[in-house]
């Protein structure tokens, strides 16, 4: 159980801007990250002692650091655009637009993942995530046809995310189980690094899959082709602070829309700092579908921010600002 999560906040300033700050977030994600390394820290410093040898070509030089060029990316926008939390300025900074986002179900007993949720749906969303793979796959089809029953795939849609869970002798039983309760998807159902098992059940699935912990790592143009086109899934699920920041997750997005493979975004426990990146920066790629942003509330001592939630539609709220005295 993850019970906290270290961040790293940078701030940049212009010398000929003394009073303009651009705010960035390094979200590292001990476990999970693949710049989860013992000099993480020592890198961090390198970078922020001398940012003028690193500003024209960070996203080349730390590539092996998604999280680091996260903070960075995030805090030069945020610079250019005068340091107002808006890095990536449009109608949803100017309070005119949302975003989409599903509703987390989290894992628990059968009884409790249900109450979770009826409160999403009494709450205003249309779309739910529900974790599965860490109880009885009984239980969890139990629970999904009592959902099926009340909810149609019309007025709820559905998404499972198996975090690799599934062993390749049993996945593609699951996966036909699963097809039955009119399912949107199913995030990585086997471990990553399996490429050439996960292009198999890519390939005969009844369900469609989306790859999750399989990008993580791969942050070379020709090996993220090469990982798409051996195994052809149906979905990516991109995180900017896992998968190469807003830069390298534009370079997954138009790898996949050649190959006709569609995506979303999600946040990984980022704080609402980067949490308020990534949700200026969705909007701005015209996403329609919802998108698997967090709110920020699982933390007892985050940063406060101008991100509301409106039903299941994220907003931002200019008069609402940071405030780090939590």
């Amino acid at each position: 159980m993850l019970n906290h999560k270290e961040t790293y906040f940078i701030r940049i300033v212009d010398a000929s801007k003394p009073f303009v700050v651009g705010l960035g977030e390094c979200a590292v994600f001990r476990g999970l990250g693949s710049d989860d390394v013992p000099d993480y820290e020592k890198v961090l410093a390198e970078v922020c002692w001398n940012i003028e040898d690193y500003k024209d070509c960070y996203k080349e030089r730390l590539k092996e650091y998604p999280s680091v060029v996260f903070g960075l990316e995030t805090a030069f926008a945020d610079l250019q655009n005068d340091g107002r939390m808006m890095p990536f300025p449009s109608d949803f900074t100017e309070g005119n637009g949302f975003v989409k986002i599903n509703g987390l179900i989290w894992m628990d007993a059968r009884e409790e993942m249900m109450k979770q949720i009826e409160n999403k749906i009494e709450d205003g969303f249309s779309c739910v995530k529900m974790k599965i793979g860490a109880v009885d796959f009984e239980s969890e089809l139990d629970l999904l046809r009592s959902v099926r029953k009340r909810f149609s795939k019309e007025s709820l849609e559905l998404r499972v995310d198996a975090n690799g869970a599934f062993s390749m002798e049993d996945a593609m039983m699951k996966l036909e189980a699963l097809s039955k309760m009119d399912l949107h998807s199913i995030e990585q159902p086997i471990k990553a690094g399996q490429t050439e098992n996960m292009a198999s059940l890519c390939k005969d699935t009844p369900l469609p899959i989306a790859l999750d912990e399989e990008l993580i790592g791969v942050f070379d143009k020709s090996k993220k082709q090469a990982l798409l086109d051996e195994i052809k899934p149906q979905f990516v699920v991109l995180k900017p602070s896992l998968h190469g920041s807003f830069c390298g997750v534009d370079e997954w997005i138009g790898l996949a829309e050649e190959r006709k493979i569609g995506w979303w975004i999600t946040s990984a426990l980022e704080s609402n700092i980067g949490l308020n990146a990534i949700a200026q920066w969705t909007y701005v790629k015209g996403v329609s579908m919802a998108q698997g942003l967090g709110t920020g509330s699982l933390y007892t001592n985050n940063v406060h921010s101008p991100l509301v939630l409106d039903g299941e539609n994220l907003k931002f709220d200019e008069t609402k600002g940071y405030d780090f005295k939590d």
